[in-house]
C-alpha cells in the first residue's frame, strides 16, 4: 500500500536559531524512524548547526540555498542573531526571496510534505498547491502563544492595550496575555514592516492554507490550549512533544567546555546562577547595568553568557559597569563567546537560570531541573512567562508595567527568592515535578508516530512536477 512507504519530508524553518534548532530536533526524531528528511536553510546557517550523529546521515540531508542580497542587510547576515532587531525586517525580505529557489528545489524533489515556519506564508498558499505537495505549519511557539495571536478573521485588536488581556475566543479563565511593555517592544509584528506583510498576517495566512498544524506541546501539559487552537484554526493540530535538545558531541573533551567545567567544579552545589538570554535578546545599557549590579548584590556565584551586540552591524554595543568583573572575580564569570548551555545547566553546581523565557531555554532548564527566574525581552517570551508563572514553574523579576524597567535590587531579591529562600521552594519543586511532561521519550515517540501516520495517509501520491510561476 502507498501509505506504508517511507516519507520524504522537507523542513523550512525561519532564519533564527530559536527556530532552526527545534526544527532540527524534529528532523532527527523523524530520521531515526527511517524516513528521509531534507533540512533547507542558507549555507552559513547550516554550517553553524550542531553536528549530527553519523547514523542519521543516510536519512537527513542539508540543502543550502544562498540568501538573496537585500539593501540594508549586511552581506554576512543570514540569521536574526547576525543583525540588530530593527534590521530583522530586511532579513524577512531576503527570506521571501528564497521563494523561487525553494520552489525549484521542491519541483525536482520527490517530497511528500513540507513543514514550514510562520514566516513563509507563500509556501502553503502558492507553492505547495501548485506542485501537489502537502504543507504543514510547524510552529515552535507553544499553543498558548498561537491561540493568543489567533487565526480568526474577525480579530478586532489594533491597539497595544488590546494585547494585554486574554482574547475573547479563550473560553476559560486565564492570565496568559502580554504586559504593556512587552507588547510595545514587538508591536511592529502586529502593525507591519518593510515587507508589507506583518508577522500576524503571515501566521494567519499560513494557518489558512496549511493542511495541518504541528505544535511544540504535549497534551498532559496544555491540552485545553491545543483544543482551542484546533477550534480557531479549523485544522487538525498535532502536538509532537517539547523537543528537548539532544547532543551528539556530548563528551567532556569539548575545548570550550573544559575551563567552564573546571570553574563549576569548584563552586557550591546548586547555588550557581546561570545567566543567558538566547541568541536574539540583548538588554539595553540600563538593563545590562541593573542585571550586573543585581548579580553582584545577590552574593550568589554566577556564570553569565553575555552578548554585547547583535551582529557586527549593531551600532549600540553594551558594556558592563566599571569595576564589575574585578569586584566579582572568583565568584562570577562573564563569557562573551559561545558556551555549551546544555552542559552548563546539567552541572550539579548550577541551581537556577536567569533567562529570557525563550521556550527552548525553558525546556533545557527543565531537562536539568533548574529553577527559572524570568526576564523577558521580545517576541513570544511574555506569553511563555505567563504560562510558567501560572503553573508556579518560574518567577518573573518585578518590573514597571509601562516601560519594563527593573532595579538591581529586584534582580538580587528574585534570585535569592527562587534559589535560596523557603518561600521560593515551590519554584524549585515544581520544575522537578514537571520534568516528565517535558522529557519523556516513550510519550514523545507515540506523538510523533501518530503524526507520521497521518502524513502517510494524507500525502498526495498523484502529485506532478509542473512548473510554478513565482
Amino acid at each position: 500500500m502507498a501509505g506504508d512507504k517511507n516519507l520524504h519530508i522537507v523542513f523550512f524553518p525561519w532564519l533564527a536559531f530559536g527556530h532552526m534548532i527545534p526544527y532540527l530536533e524534529l528532523c532527527k526524531l523523524i530520521a531515526q524512524k527511517g524516513h528521509r528528511v531534507s533540512f533547507v536553510s542558507t549555507p552559513r546557517n547550516i554550517d553553524r548547526l550542531p553536528k549530527l550523529p553519523p547514523h542519521l546521515s543516510p536519512f537527513l540531508r542539508f540543502v543550502g540555498i544562498p540568501l538573496p542580497r537585500v539593501e540594508n542587510l549586511p552581506p554576512s547576515a543570514e540569521a536574526t542573531t547576525d543583525v540588530p532587531f530593527d534590521q530583522v525586517q530586511y532579513l524577512k525580505k531576503a527570506y521571501d526571496g528564497l521563494k523561487q529557489p525553494l520552489a525549484e528545489f521542491l519541483r525536482t524533489s520527490d517530497a511528500d510534505w513540507v513543514l514550514c515556519d510562520f514566516v513563509s506564508y507563500w509556501l502553503g498558499q502558492e507553492i505547495g498547491p501548485s506542485l501537489g505537495i502537502k504543507t504543514a505549519l510547524f510552529s515552535i511557539f507553544i499553543p498558548e502563544c498561537l491561540v493568543f495571536f489567533g487565526a480568526r478573521s474577525g480579530d478586532k485588536r489594533t491597539k497595544p492595550e488590546d494585547f494585554t488581556v486574554p482574547p475573547e475566543w479563550v473560553p476559560f479563565p486565564t492570565t496568559v496575555a502580554f504586559r504593556y511593555f512587552e507588547v510595545m517592544k514587538i508591536f511592529d509584528s502586529v502593525a507591519g514592516n518593510i515587507t508589507g506583510v506583518s508577522d500576524l498576517d503571515r501566521f494567519k495566512i499560513n494557518v489558512r492554507y496549511s493542511d495541518v498544524v504541528v505544535v511544540r506541546a504535549c497534551p498532559e501539559f496544555n491540552q485545553e490550549w491545543i483544543e482551542v487552537l484546533g477550534d480557531i484554526c479549523g485544522k487538525t493540530v498535532f502536538p509532537i512533544g517539547q523537543l528537548p535538545t539532544s547532543e551528539y558531541d556530548s563528551g567532556d573533551e569539548n575545548p570550550a567546555w573544559q575551563p567552564i567545567k573546571q570553574w563549576l567544579d569548584q563552586q557550591p552545589k546548586g547555588l550557581v546562577v546561570y545567566v543567558a538570554f538566547g541568541s536574539e535578546a540583548k538588554p539595553n545599557q540600563h538593563e545590562l547595568t541593573e542585571i550586573a549590579l543585581g548579580l553582584e548584590k545577590s552574593e550568589l556565584p554566577f556564570f553569565w553568557v553575555l552578548r554585547t551586540r547583535r551582529g557586527p552591524s549593531d551600532p549600540d554595543p553594551i558594556e558592563l559597569p566599571d569595576g564589575f568583573e574585578e569586584r566579582t572575580k572568583g565568584r562570577g564569570v562573564v563569557c562573551t563567546t559561545w558556551a555549551p548551555q546544555l552542559k552548563i545547566l546539567g552541572h550539579e553546581s548550577v541551581g537556577g537560570f536567569l533567562t529570557h523565557a525563550g521556550w527552548s531555554s525553558v525546556v533545557e532548564a527543565i531537562q536539568s531541573e533548574r529553577s527559572l527566574i524570568l526576564l523577558t525581552f521580545l517576541a513570544d517570551q511574555g506569553i511563555n512567562a505567563r504560562v510558567l508563572e501560572a503553573k508556579k514553574m518560574g518567577y518573573s523579576v518585578p518590573r514597571s508595567e509601562v516601560d519594563g524597567s527593573f532595579t538591581s535590587d529586584s534582580v538580587a531579591e528574585s534570585l535569592n527568592l527562587v534559589m535560596v529562600k523557603d518561600e521560593g521552594k515551590i519554584y524549585r519543586d515544581r520544575v522537578k515535578e514537571m520534568k516528565d511532561l517535558f522529557v519523556n521519550k516513550e510519550r514523545d515517540d507515540g506523538l510523533i508516530d501518530e503524526f507520521l501516520g497521518y502524513l502517510k495517509m494524507h500525502r498526495n501520491d498523484n502529485k506532478d512536477s509542473k512548473d510554478i510561476e513565482v
